[in-house]
């Protein structure tokens, strides 16, 4: 089971989800006024939690909650909203042992992450799009790393998406989760792999090829691929080969002085910076819209 702030978006609206919300929203009422300026971000970490409720039994899993975008660059107040989702989650029966926290792979989330499993919170590094940020993920002790696939964008504006006839081998993404798989099974990591933000089930096809550890697939994407002919075994092996990286990257320290490096690194990749801060922005926008939501049915609106 996933979840992030567009997930959550798309369900508030859904009317077979009304009587969820209005849960959550009654929750939070019975303790503060609707004009509290944290009503809204209060009902909506509620909703989240309550959501990955309803699935709950269906799982052997872990349910997730994703950290508010505005916290992405402030390490504090992600470790605040992490500790807030999982406590919220506690109080419903779900115990902090299955529960996993995604938090956007910036410099100062993967120091956050680094704490939170200090003191027993899993972590999962999203928004990822680059090897030095699966490595700040590992160094942190993530359970996850979910490099996109595309970008987010293409679920919001489906025109930028791109097509590639072997997108196990030509997609750019592909190298890097590629890369990414190699180096973890070469310096004995315990984070997997976990792709997302897959389109078509020729992608999901594509990364089976990379052999990462799970995938994340939506409903209607399992619908295509399982109306799909048999793969042929010889689709899914490799199509490409470890690049290889520098022995002082491999052993670079990417979350001394507050992530430093990793910052650098970012800075030194511009389309990987460019994913995650439109990434982020999106869902930003996306927590807003569930945000007004929120208080127009809290105000009977």
């Amino acid at each position: 089971m996933t979840s992030n702030q567009a997930i959550v978006s798309g369900e508030a609206v859904r009317p077979e989800r009304a009587a969820l919300l209005r849960e959550a929203i009654d929750q939070v009422k019975a303790k503060q006024s609707v004009d509290s300026d944290s009503f809204a971000q209060d009902v909506l970490d509620i909703f989240t939690v309550l959501l990955g409720k309803e699935i709950y039994p269906y799982l052997s899993g872990n349910v997730h909650a994703q950290t508010s975008p505005p916290a992405a660059f402030d390490v504090q107040k992600t470790i605040t909203h992490a500790k807030t989702l999982v406590k919220i989650f506690e109080e419903r029966g779900i115990p902090k042992s299955r529960v996993c926290i995604k938090i956007p792979t910036t410099a100062e989330g993967m120091v956050a992450c680094a704490q939170l499993q200090k003191e027993g919170i899993q972590t999962l590094a999203t928004c990822l799009f680059n090897v030095p940020q699966a490595l700040a993920a590992h160094q942190a002790k993530c359970v996850y790393v979910a490099p996109y696939f595309n970008e987010l964008r293409v679920h919001f504006e489906p025109t930028i998406w791109r097509e590639y006839a072997v997108p196990g081998k030509e997609h750019p993404m592909s190298q890097v989760i590629f890369d990414v798989k190699a180096i973890f099974e070469k310096i004995g990591s315990k984070t997997k792999v976990m792709p997302a933000s897959i389109v078509t089930p020729r992608e999901v096809i594509g990364l089976v090829s990379l052999h990462p550890d799970h995938i994340t697939i939506s409903g209607g994407i399992l619908d295509k691929l399982a109306a799909l002919p048999a793969v042929p075994p010889s689709e899914l092996e490799p199509k490409l080969t470890y690049t290889g990286l520098k022995e002082d990257i491999l052993s670079a320290d990417f979350l001394a002085s507050n992530g430093e490096l990793l910052r650098e690194e970012l800075e030194k990749d511009v389309e990987a910076t460019r994913k995650l801060d439109d990434a982020l922005k999106l869902f930003d926008e996306c927590e807003r819209r569930t945000k007004e939501v929120v208080l127009k049915v809290a105000r009977g609106e």
